[in-house]
């Protein structure tokens, strides 16, 4: 996220995974971890074992809300006003890192102003949770003498998102929760190699490395590796590509590994997008809902075809190896992307992976010591890894913020872009379930897991079931502004009344024919889990 780019860098992992397990507070907000993330909740469960203390901030009372020692049961999109009310409360009871804050940190005053102006009981009731309850759990986080913060797509979102992870940043540096082992801001990735991706410069304004492409060292650098001219102006972020409509700016694309028809909001604009493009290629290893709309379809290799390496969310670089040949007419995306350039005329000649990985090493300072070599029979290496003679960082800022000092940037409470009202009176949030993964292009080709989650559930409180005569099992149909679903009903207390959730994973009720195109004005990420909804109980599927 660009707010916690001026502190944190990159918006990585500060620390690694397993250091969660050595925590005295865990604070999860924004993450339903036990399906989203399990590896990482095993280990949130085994610190908790140990004797650490387990706040969680989420709307629903997930199996991690459940096993929380504190439940900050929210309403959706309040998290600014909760991490504020709890740094007041910090500043308050004498439970700031002075020193740290004196010696690391610039611009707390501005903070601190923005604090003290605040009435937290007003807060509180703009939160939904007794302001007792907020002060229990500042007391714990701002005790502890290592404390983390793991987050996810719950935080980043929203329209706020970007404040929402600086203010997360405020909150860890006000303690002192960072610099050292076992504490940090852990913002968990919502897909495999989404670090590696971006580590990569799959981002419209920076090269590999986080290199601004609008600074001329930099464009000039890479201009006289790859032997080309490049602009010095930032591209298109994705919906300025997928929401362009039948005059968007973008006449042709070509798509790697994505499935934008299902996974981007307001999917009959993306529809409406792609099926006017002058040419569309994409390349899967299954035929997904918007390879359907390609011109030119490339099957891709599979992980297990191919040699390489991903990023995960700790910043550990690591290899993988191909186990089999890849399959009938598919390629490595690595050699798609060279026949390519190459018809494009713009030759590519690597000869192996790990040739790729020498470049990489070259242009990219933080993968600087990163070779095949090095990574080949290890666990990996983490960035920032400067050079053959570094051992990798296991966590960040150990002696000095990427920036210098932490900045300090005050966020104040910004409502949802769509909020309940007579016609649309509920709240639909968005997320996922544990036997299925993002658009179900994998995991829906599976017997195993489709037995046990094979269709959109809607989970809706039995109370405003009752009020819509709805038992477990009927088919509701919801609507939004923007288009309408049906899908079955699941009553649980997982959800408060007023409030529902569904997932994403299933084309037949495609979640996102509803949500919102409204934007995060900084990052530009679309706010994916707020918007309002209607229901009707429908007397047959």
């Amino acid at each position: 996220m660009a707010g916690l780019a001026t502190t944190f860098g990159s918006g990585a992992m500060t620390n690694s995974i397993n250091e969660i397990e050595n925590a005295q507070v865990i604070l999860v907000t924004g993450s339903n971890t036990t399906e989203a993330h399990p590896q990482v909740a095993r280990r949130i469960f085994d610190a908790v074992d140990r004797g650490a203390k387990l706040i969680v901030i989420d709307p629903r009372k997930t199996l991690l809300a459940k096993r929380a020692h504190i439940h900050l049961a929210i309403r959706p999109g309040t998290d600014i006003p909760l991490l504020n009310t709890m740094m007041r409360i910090i500043l308050d009871e004498n439970l700031a890192d002075d020193l740290f804050v004196e010696m690391r940190t610039e611009n707390f005053h501005e903070l601190r102003d923005m604090l003290f102006r605040l009435d937290c009981q007003e807060m509180a009731e703009i939160i939904g949770v007794p302001l007792e309850k907020i002060r229990a759990a500042a007391q714990i986080y701002g005790r502890a003498q290592k404390a983390v913060v793991c987050y996810c797509l719950g935080i980043t979102q929203h329209i706020c998102g970007t404040d929402t992870v600086q203010s997360i940043a405020n909150l860890a540096m006000l303690s002192g929760n960072v610099e050292k082992e076992d504490t940090g801001v852990d913002p968990l990735r919502g897909q495999n190699n989404v670090q590696g991706a971006c580590d990569m410069g799959g981002l419209p304004n920076v090269y590999p490395s986080y290199q601004r492409v609008d600074v001329d060292d930099f464009r000039l650098k890479f201009e006289k590796a790859w032997g080309v001219s490049l602009s010095g102006n930032p591209g298109l972020t994705v919906l300025e590509m997928t929401h362009g409509g039948k005059d968007g700016p973008v006449r042709a694309m070509f798509i790697m590994g994505e499935n934008p028809l299902l996974s981007d909001p307001v999917q009959e604009k993306v529809r409406e997008t792609l099926t006017n493009l002058e040419f569309l290629a994409v390349t899967d290893i299954f035929l997904t809902d918007t390879a359907e709309l390609a011109d030119v379809v490339f099957p891709a290799a599979s992980f297990a075809e191919k040699t390489g390496t991903f990023t995960n969310s700790e910043r550990r670089v690591q290899m993988v190896r191909r186990v089999i040949r890849p399959l009938g007419q598919s390629k490595t995306d690595a050699d798609i992307i060279m026949e390519l350039s190459r018809r494009l005329e713009y030759p590519m000649h690597y000869q192996s992976s790990a040739e790729v990985m020498e470049e990489i090493a070259m242009l990219a300072p933080v993968y600087g010591g990163m070779y095949h070599d090095r990574l080949e029979g290890s666990w990996g290496l983490q960035w920032p890894c400067w050079d053959r003679e570094h051992d990798g960082t296991p966590f960040l800022h150990k002696y000095y913020f990427t920036r210098g000092r932490g900045r300090f940037v005050p966020a104040s409470y910004q409502a949802p872009a769509e909020l309940p009202d007579g016609d649309y009176p509920y709240l639909l949030s968005t997320g996922r379930v544990y036997h299925q993964y993002h658009t179900g292009t994998m995991s829906r080709k599976s017997t195993l897991l489709s037995r046990e989650a094979g269709e959109a559930l809607l989970q809706i409180n039995p109370l405003d079931a009752g009020r819509l005569s709805v038992r477990n099992g009927d088919f509701l149909k919801m609507r939004s502004r923007r288009g309408e679903i049906k899908l079955r009903a699941e009553l649980t207390d997982q959800v408060r009344e007023g409030e529902v959730y569904t997932t994403f994973h299933f084309s037949e009720a495609p979640i996102n024919l509803l949500t919102i195109a409204a934007q995060d004005g900084k990052s530009k990420c679309p706010e994916y889990k707020i918007c309002a909804v209607s229901l009707e109980k429908r007397t047959e599927g």
